[in-house]
């Protein structure tokens, strides 16, 4: 984030507040886990560190601004490291300059037990260590297991960040030695407010908003995937044509996501609820309510694989064409 929100700035001092070494951080995605995680690491790790967190301008700060701090551990997918500019370790790194394999989707055992033999190091600034783990959900049950001892027992003065956006994936075991927090949803005038200081244009900040369901960064995140006002509200009648080209830039996971809100939309319409992502007047009539159910049971199904399509032009394509079919169901 370029300028800390201010939901997130007070939930730092709350949790700075508080004694624990190991805190889960939960809640839907879009909110500022992992933004929170880092700013409790750099606080944790500044030389000046004030009530409100890290000073911003310590060595300590700037080497995590340049990813660079030798007592801070970030453990996330390879995917994701690549994408927020966290150096790989050397040998991974090696590994996919070689094309010898993909970035991992996942949290590697290998990564894990780095971060364990991290924890057990001598700190090297003496203001004792961080582990940052996101998104926590994503490692698996073997993974998991190897961070177990070192939670439960953590050697000196580590203490670990972990982050996540489906807190009921990760192993009991896991939620039951970290402390808990929900994350703070932001009142509408704040976010909106601060999705301006972003540089989002102010009339599209309102349906942004919207179709990140109230979450600020998930409205960031559609802003910069290209989406404006109009976009969004041109989305749910152009699948009602069939026509494709309304995805064209976007990806499967992406595109499951707005068809899973225009479905609830629907689907709360029939019910004679309101609709939470899109204006009720974007809404096509002539969805029949079993029709929607079936396709709202079918998109959780895809979206359990929408990272893995074997081919996404023809996923979209077919996204598409059963988003038609459903819309069309009562006429």
């Amino acid at each position: 984030m370029s300028e800390r929100a201010p939901w997130i700035a007070a939930q730092v001092r709350q949790l700075l507040g508080q004694r624990g070494h190991a805190w889960l951080l939960h809640g839907p995605s879009g909110l500022g886990q992992y933004e929170l995680a880092l700013e409790l690491a750099r606080a944790w790790l500044c030389d000046d560190p004030g009530a409100g967190g890290a000073c911003g301008h310590c060595p300590s700060c700037h080497a995590i601004d340049v990813r660079a701090h030798t007592d801070l551990f970030v453990l996330m997918p390879e995917t994701v490291m690549i994408a927020r500019g966290w150096p790989l370790g050397e040998k991974a790194q090696a590994d996919i300059d070689d094309k010898s394999r993909k970035p991992s989707k996942e949290i590697r055992v290998d990564a894990m037990r780095d971060a364990v033999e991290f924890a057990q190091r001598t700190s090297g600034r003496g203001r004792g260590k961080a582990v940052l783990v996101y998104p926590a959900e994503r490692m698996n049950s073997i993974t998991a297991n190897a961070l177990l001892k070192t939670l439960e027992e953590p050697p000196g003065d580590v203490r670990f960040a972990l982050a996540t956006e489906a807190a009921h994936q990760l192993l009991p075991t896991i939620r039951s030695r970290c402390l808990g927090h929900a994350m703070t949803w932001p009142q509408e005038a704040q976010a909106t407010q601060w999705l301006q200081a972003q540089g989002l244009p102010a009339p599209d900040v309102p349906a942004l908003l919207r179709a990140g369901g109230g979450r600020p960064q998930q409205a960031m995140a559609l802003a910069e995937a290209g989406l404006d006002r109009r976009a969004w509200s041109q989305l749910p009648k152009a699948l009602a044509r069939g026509d494709a080209a309304i995805l064209a830039q976007w990806s499967p996971p992406q595109a499951i996501d707005a068809l899973q809100k225009l479905c609830h939309d629907l689907l709360a319409v029939r019910t004679g609820a309101a609709p939470r992502f899109f204006e009720p007047a974007d809404l096509p009539a002539g969805a029949g309510f079993q029709a929607l159910s079936d396709w709202s049971r079918e998109l959780a199904q895809t979206a359990r694989t929408a990272e893995h399509p074997f081919n996404a032009g023809l996923m979209l394509e077919a996204l598409v064409s059963r988003a038609r079919r459903a819309l069309h169901s009562g006429a």
